[in-house]
């Protein structure tokens, strides 16, 4: 047992002369380095902390000021108009502090009170410009001069090699819209699905609320918006995820895919191996604030306060509001495989365990032949079934003993690592592989993700891999800039051996994974078998189909000189009024990240320009150029919704905020209980792609990511997802509820093939009578 004499840095015997110590030179050594490291981490974070604390300045600047003010001393010029002098007599007398050293000291202050009201006036300008979007709305390709000046301005501003944090203080507020600009959009958005008494009726409610009580929330919610840096965003997180006491499986949760066409290596514990140290190095440089904000036209920077949760966080359950939990320096992560549960080390020696080092300790759990304990195999269903159940099991059975360190040690850990015992991928030969891809990584078997943890690593035992991520704690777009960044580092910067394993030294001497040891009594069993029945119960009623829309892509769509995503959403809306024969409320995710702290917004995609190109596309009176001309303008109408949204304009969430404001006030509004009681019965989400470009789509087509997906929103409705993959592909995920006689996620994965093939084929006539 060579790791445990290597685990003990010291021993001792007693005998007639003494105590005599023999310290372990080696474990001196790795304590030594470990202490090193920790402090370079310290000195690297404090470095990088004042560098975004000054940021759009430089810390050289501040010398640059203090000697510029010295140097005016000495040629008896006073650039601060006394201040100088007068910071020089509020300082003591001492021997120590000479007349000359009040001198220099007050120059000193001065010169850097000067530097500091700098910084915070170049950030208000830099905010000013920030606030100004009406670039957005410009038409493709062209750009007025006042939006080139602008650009010009913030390009100057924004200095130079700016790190993850560097624009957090001077990002915009996200602004409270007016009422009357709210109401109006909100009426104009349920006109196509309301016939002309019930609209009349809506917009009677709608006008008085906007009378009163309106007002008294608006106020309250100005307020708001002045004091917190963002008025939705601590009340979506509260109200929308953590308050919900449903299950987060298939409900909130959503999934993201590995590489489409390639698995780079078929070694499970390799595969595992390099993706773990990637997800490692990519943590260091967001624990360091190392990387590249996120920049629109390169230039504007989005808000990225939702990376800091990405790591060492977990869903903690609570009976009436869950919390999230947030750590710092998790140096161990949890593996779960069939049904047992091992702790492994990230760090040996003060560093990262390289790949083939974890690909060891990973193969060493997948050769454990031990049995699980008692309740432990579907004890992870505790995450998947409904919350209060959850919350007080986990206050009964797991607040001493081994359960409470088994339990700490999951919730504590960087993330949550699954060992699949199943293959999944994409097989051309069988049209279910996607389907079922997608539903294992939705929800699996229900007792084998941990769903509270802020993403959960499956890796498969083919080596393919994906994600499930816990939603709370951020958006789609945060674990997708994680993913890329893990995918290129895994096969381009890694990679494998020709064997398919890690590439490195292997280092026998790694003590290995610790099983967590557990005693759950039968009632605390009965609750795990009662969470895993719920959970199961509402993943098998998930129907999904993943479609690979080949026939055309971005690139053709452009060439049409069309918004690619208002494309899409017009194709959606055709393929539901075909499915359903009737419209229905859509939602579409728009982002708000150019506002400090900015989530999402709502786009209804719904609208009187999209209905009318709808009902023209199957009406044989048309001719091409009337649907041509109609789809034009629904398209237009869509993206000018979409830029609303993302500048602040939106409707949902300024309705939902004065939900929360009358909920807290006392007062009801049938108004608002109505709007916020409306279904989304087509729920609709774009997968950013290539947010870091680190992977040449046009040099290795076959390193392309398949995106992701999420559960059915409605009983009776769809959930899509799509990703816009290079020129050629697009990736629909469809999901509904076997359930609902009204929905068939195949079916509807067909009819927006051939709503997409219609549309298209406007243009192709269009073209030919050129």
């Amino acid at each position: 047992m060579a790791e445990a004499h290597q685990a003990v840095a010291f021993q001792f015997t007693v005998t007639p002369d003494g105590i005599d110590l023999q310290l372990s030179r080696e474990v001196l050594k790795h304590i030594y380095i470990s202490g090193v490291t920790s402090w370079k981490k310290r000195a690297i974070r404090f470095k990088n902390g004042v560098l975004t604390g000054v940021y759009p300045a430089s810390p050289s600047s501040w010398l640059i000021v203090v000697i510029a003010i010295m140097s005016t001393m000495y040629a008896r010029i006073d650039p601060s108009m006394g201040m100088i002098d007068r910071i020089k007599t509020s300082l003591p007398v001492s021997e120590f502090m000479t007349v000359q050293t009040q001198m220099v000291l007050s120059a000193i202050l001065f010169a850097t009170g000067l530097w500091l009201s700098f910084i915070f006036l170049l950030r208000y300008i830099l905010k000013a410009l920030l606030s100004y979007h009406s670039w957005i709305f410009e038409s493709h390709g062209k750009m007025s001069f006042s939006t080139k000046v602008w650009l010009s301005l913030v390009k100057l501003l924004s200095g130079r090699r700016p790190l993850l944090y560097s624009f957090q203080a001077s990002l915009p507020h996200l602004p409270v819209p007016s009422i009357e600009d709210t109401i109006s959009r909100y009426l104009e958005s349920v006109r196509p699905l309301l016939d002309d008494d019930q609209y009349k009726q809506m917009e009677i409610v709608a006008n008085d609320f906007k009378k009163d009580p309106a007002p008294k929330f608006q106020k309250h919610l100005k307020l708001k918006s002045w004091w917190a840096t963002n008025y939705v965003s601590d009340w979506w997180e509260e109200y929308i995820y953590l308050r919900g006491r449903d299950p987060i499986m298939v409900n909130s949760n959503f999934y993201t895919m590995d590489f489409l066409y390639v698995i780079p290596t078929h070694r499970q514990a390799a595969r595992a191996g390099n993706v773990v140290h990637a997800m490692l190095q990519y943590r260091r440089k967001l624990e360091r604030g190392e990387l590249t904000p996120l920049r629109a036209l390169g230039i504007v920077p989005m808000c990225s306060f939702q990376y800091e949760r990405m790591f060492n966080t977990t869903r903690i359950p609570g009976i009436e509001t869950d919390f999230v939990q947030h750590l710092k320096d998790r140096k161990h992560l949890v593996v779960y495989h069939r049904g047992r549960f091992f702790k492994v080390w990230l760090y040996y020696g003060g560093r990262h365990l390289w790949p083939s080092e974890l690909e060891l300790q990973f193969q060493r759990i997948l050769d454990d032949k031990s049995e699980p304990q008692p309740g432990e195999i579907k004890l992870p269903s505790l995450t998947a079934g409904n919350r209060v159940p959850w919350a007080r099991a986990r206050l009964k059975y797991f607040r001493e003993g081994v359960n409470r360190a088994s339990l700490e040690a999951i919730e504590t850990a960087a993330f949550f690592l699954t060992l699949d015992d199943e293959a999944h991928g994409y097989d051309p030969e069988n049209l279910r592989s996607l389907d079922l891809y997608a539903k294992s990584l939705l929800h699996g078997k229900c007792y084998d993700r941990w769903f509270d943890k802020s993403f959960t690593l499956i890796v498969y035992k083919n080596g393919k891999m994906g994600v499930n991520t816990e939603h709370s704690w951020a958006d789609s777009p945060i674990i997708g800039h994680m993913w890329e960044y893990v995918s290129a580092t895994d096969c381009f910067h890694l990679g494998y051996t020709e064997e398919g394993h890690c590439k490195g030294d292997i280092n026998k001497s790694l003590a290995p994974p610790t099983r967590l040891q557990w005693d759950i009594p039968k009632a605390c069993q009965e609750i795990i078998e009662g969470s895993y029945m719920i959970a199961k119960g509402i993943a098998d009623d998930v129907d999904f189909h993943d479609c690979l829309f080949n026939e055309f892509g971005k690139g053709l769509i452009k060439k049409c000189r069309t918004s690619p995503d208002a494309f899409i959403q017009l194709a959606l809306q055709l393929a539901q009024y075909r499915d359903k024969g009737e419209f229905c409320l859509t939602y579409e995710s728009s982002m708000t990240r150019m506002f400090r702290e900015g989530r999402t917004e709502t786009v209804r995609s719904c609208t009187c320009e999209s209905t009318a190109f709808v009902k023209a596309m199957d009406d044989e009176s048309k001719t091409n150029e009337q649907r041509l001309a109609l789809f034009k303008e629904a398209a237009e109408k869509h993206q000018n919704m979409y830029r609303l949204a993302m500048t602040g304009a939106g409707i949902d969430r300024h309705l939902f905020c004065l939900y929360i404001v009358s909920k807290v006030m006392g007062i009801d509004s049938p108004f608002l209980k109505q709007v916020l009681s409306e279904p989304w019965r087509l729920s609709t989400s774009q997968t950013p792609q290539q947010q870091l470009n680190l992977i040449d789509i046009q040099k290795f087509p076959k390193y392309v990511g398949a995106g992701g997906g999420f559960g059915p929103v409605a009983d009776d409705g769809y959930g899509v997802s799509y990703i816009i993959v290079g020129e050629n592909l697009i990736t629909f995920h469809i999901s509904s509820k076997f359930s609902s006689p009204e929905t068939d996620s195949f079916r509807f994965g067909q009819n927006i093939r051939q709503a997409m093939l219609d549309i298209r084929a406007l243009f192709n006539q269009k073209e030919k009578k050129m």
